[in-house]
C-alpha cells in the first residue's frame, strides 16, 4: 500500500517516466538501447513506489512505561545529553537513522498527550551528523506519557530529505503505534528520555518501528 504522503509523487513519477519512455520508443524504435532505458525507468519507478510503502504494523506492547521504536533503522547514538527545548533537563538521547531503504513512516513510541509540537527550519547536514539534531530542519514533539513522565521525539531531515510531515497537535491524545508523520528520504528520529530510563538498545542495533522496545522509562 502506498502512503498518502507519497501518492502524488508516485503518480507524477509514473506519468513522467511513461511519457519519456513513449517518446524515446517513438523516436528511435524498439532496440536494445531503448529497451534498457525503459527497464531503468521502470526500476526507478518501482523504487519510488517502494519508498512510499505503508505496511501494516501491529504494536507488540502496550505497557505505559515501554518506549517503542518510532522508525525502522539503525541506532546511531545512545548518550546522556541536555535537552533545552521541551524537557529543559539532562536526559538520555537515543537516535535511529533511516536509510533510503527503510520504511519512512514514523509512529508514536508510547501512549500519552501531546504537550508540545513545533517545526524548525534549518540546514541539511547528513542525518548521522552529531549536530543534525540541533542544526537541521526538524520537528519536535513533546509527550506526557501515560506513565506520567515526559519525553521528546524529534524528526530530523537529512542531506537528501527535504520534507518532514508531522501530524502532532498539542492537546491530542495518542496511542502507541499511531502514525506520527513521514520523512521523505534518508533521515533520523531522536528520542530524549528521562534520566534513569533503562535503555534496551545499543549503537549499531537494527530496530523496527512498533516492534522493538528501545527503553523503559
Amino acid at each position: 500500500m502506498i502512503h498518502k504522503e507519497g501518492r502524488i509523487s508516485v503518480l507524477l513519477t509514473f506519468f513522467v517516466f511513461a511519457v519519456i519512455a513513449a517518446a524515446v520508443l517513438l523516436a528511435f524504435g524498439v532496440n536494445w538501447i531503448t529497451l534498457v532505458l525503459s527497464a531503468v525507468l521502470l526500476g526507478l519507478f518501482c523504487f519510488v513506489a517502494y519508498f512510499f510503502r505503508d505496511p501494516h504494523r501491529g504494536v507488540i506492547s502496550s505497557s505505559s512505561d515501554e518506549i517503542l521504536a518510532s522508525a525502522d533503522g539503525e541506532v546511531v547514538i545512545v548518550k546522556q545529553t541536555e535537552e533545552n527545548e521541551f524537557l529543559h533537563s539532562k536526559c538520555i538521547q537515543v537516535s535511529v537513522f533511516m536509510s533510503i531503504w527503510s520504511v519512512h513512516v514514523n509512529y508514536y513510541p508510547s501512549g500519552g498527550r501531546i504537550l508540545y509540537s513545533k517545526h524548525h527550519q534549518g540546514n541539511y547536514l547528513v542525518a548521522w551528523h552529531p549536530k543534525s539534531s540541533e542544526k537541521n530542519e526538524r520537528t519536535s514533539v513533546g509527550i506526557r506519557l501515560d506513565c506520567g513522565k515526559n519525553m521528546l521525539v524529534r524528526q530530523i531531515a537529512g542531506y537528501v530529505a527535504r520534507r518532514i510531515v508531522c501530524y502532532a497537535k498539542e492537546g491530542e491524545i495518542v496511542a502507541p503505534g499511531q502514525q506520527m508523520g513521514f520523512i521523505k528520504f534518508g533521515s533520523r528520529v531522536d528520542f530524549f528520555l528521562p534520566i534513569g530510563s533503562e535503555i534496551l538498545v545499543k549503537e549499531g542495533d537494527k530496530v523496527r518501528a512498533c516492534q522493538t522496545v528501545i527503553a523503559k522509562v
